[in-house]
């Protein structure tokens, strides 16, 4: 049963929903069950969300929302990221409480993932 008032679900743009599936199983492990051409859903076990069909990007500079995942190994993350076709466009850095960097993903969403 979900939690009163926590975040519950994510939901992202996506247009190429194979090359998404691929890179967030690939990279964080995620599973996903296909709801046809509009939609393609995901869990990690602890949220679940969505890629809906759109030309759109989540990205910092258009005003979204910046989704950062956690992460014990920062750098063999960024290698993953890299790897499988992710482009970082913030290289690893510090903030107060650890450090992070931002990536793209292959629809050319914005994430960041950080680290103490």
């Amino acid at each position: 049963m979900p939690q009163d008032l926590k975040v519950d679900y994510l939901e992202l743009p996506g247009g190429n929903f194979d090359a998404l599936e691929t890179f967030y199983s690939s990279v964080f492990d995620r599973k996903f069950t296909d709801y046809g051409p509009e939609y393609r859903a995901f869990t990690d076990g602890k949220i679940d969300g969505g890629f809906y069909a759109s030309q759109l990007q989540s990205r910092v500079e258009n005003g979204s929302a910046l989704v950062i995942l956690y992460a014990v190994n920062l750098q063999a993350v960024l290698d993953k990221v890299v790897a499988a076709g992710g482009e970082i466009n913030r290289d690893i850095f510090p903030f107060p409480g650890g450090q992070r960097f931002h990536f793209y993903d292959p629809h050319g969403n914005e994430l960041a993932v950080w680290s103490e």
